[in-house]
């Protein structure tokens, strides 16, 4: 065959093989699956540092806050420590709107805190409370507060009464779970889900008017805020404080 010849037959079946559909298992092999990115987990607390943290009101967090093995906690030895200023409740930096929160927590005996929620932090109000509902942490069996039925441990505080008691004994590390999406609030203990409610609606209203918030004017109202960890005293502990927001 003559050269020339030769070269375009060669420069046509090149052309043809390049043009040609793939098979249909050439193309599967070439199709990857995308999916759809899941929002992560992000650790409040590094188990080393307040990093993320401040004392509400403002400034650093105080010095009766502590940090041992991976769990921060409240040294109530220190009586004088609200007068020193190295007491207080404390916040995250950030606020918080749709979000699942999960937490650890253990009191000492007698021991009584709490974690409050879409607290908004303002000169006009000095107590996270005065803001932001609450998730009861309490010593059930030792605490004086455990008699009112909405005071005991896991309770959305002064609120509304857990559906069932699940708080281990004193000592013993409770996991928490609060989660509020799209104006509806369920809480967890130890895995049940013991409250469930929608907020901002006219039944929740109705409930602050017959707590002890019913005076407090920004009590509930805010559909976005900071995370609250209560200094009422006395010993206790949180670890593994992770937030998803939704």
């Amino acid at each position: 065959m003559n050269k020339s010849y030769l070269t375009m037959w060669a420069a046509a079946g090149l052309l043809a093989a390049c043009s040609a559909p793939k098979s249909e298992e050439t193309t599967s092999t070439d199709t990857v699956a995308v999916e759809t990115p899941v929002e992560e987990w992000i650790s409040l607390f590094d188990g080393q540092t307040f990093n993320g943290w401040s004392k509400y009101g403002g400034g650093e967090v105080g010095n009766a806050w502590k940090i041992e093995d991976g769990a921060l906690y409240l040294d109530a030895a220190n009586k004088d420590a609200w007068q020193t200023g190295d007491a207080g409740d404390i916040v995250t930096n950030e606020e918080f709107e749709n979000f699942h929160f999960k937490y650890e927590w253990k009191i000492a005996p007698n021991g009584n805190s709490g974690v409050i929620f879409l607290v908004h932090e303002s000169p006009e109000y000095q107590y996270p409370w005065q803001t932001g509902p609450e998730m009861q942490v309490l010593d059930n069996n030792g605490h004086p507060d455990a008699k009112i039925i909405s005071h005991r441990a896991g309770d959305l505080y002064d609120l509304i009464v857990s559906s069932e008691e699940t708080v281990k004994p004193v000592g013993e590390w409770n996991q928490a779970e609060i989660i509020v999406n799209q104006g509806k609030l369920d809480l967890f203990l130890n895995g049940v889900n013991i409250v469930s409610t929608s907020l901002w609606t006219p039944e929740w209203e109705a409930l602050i008017a017959k707590s002890k918030f019913k005076d407090m004017p920004g009590f509930g109202k805010y559909k976005k805020g900071k995370i609250a960890l209560q200094d009422h005293g006395d010993l206790v502990y949180f670890r593994n404080l992770q937030i998803k927001n939704l």
